[in-house]
């Protein structure tokens, strides 16, 4: 079982940064997948980004490719969104989750693929 709590959500002006943070419980946390996805008003929930249990690799989705960092401390059990360069767009509720769905060569990256999810938290992007 894994409890996970988000923070860091706010009002932050077009081109600002923000960081977010996904607190993890569970003794099991370094043995999952993390990703981070985000739902805007009247849209579908989207994957964003998430990082491989070891934090060895991270994937991106096109839309914030060079703008969004992934990290984590396994020690810490913490999982963190570096959102830079913020766009209007990049407005939503934002959600990490976890995963130990395995395809060889894929990363989870849909909805279904995580077995855990936080309660989200509210990033506003003004132009």
């Amino acid at each position: 079982q894994v409890q996970l709590v988000e923070s860091g959500g706010g009002l932050v002006q077009a081109g600002g940064s923000l960081r977010l943070s996904c607190a993890a419980s569970g003794r099991t946390f370094s043995s999952y997948a993390m990703g981070w996805f985000r739902q805007a008003p009247g849209k579908e929930r989207e994957f964003v980004g998430g990082i491989s249990w070891s934090g060895g690799n991270t994937y991106y989705a096109d839309s914030v490719k060079g703008r969004f960092t992934i990290s984590r401390d396994n020690a810490k059990n913490m999982v963190y969104l570096q959102m830079n360069s913020l766009k209007p767009e990049d407005t939503a509720v934002y959600y990490c989750a976890a995963s130990r769905t395995v395809v060889p060569g894929l990363f989870p990256s849909t909805f279904d693929e995580y077995e855990y999810w936080g309660q989200g938290t509210q990033v506003t992007v003004s132009s």
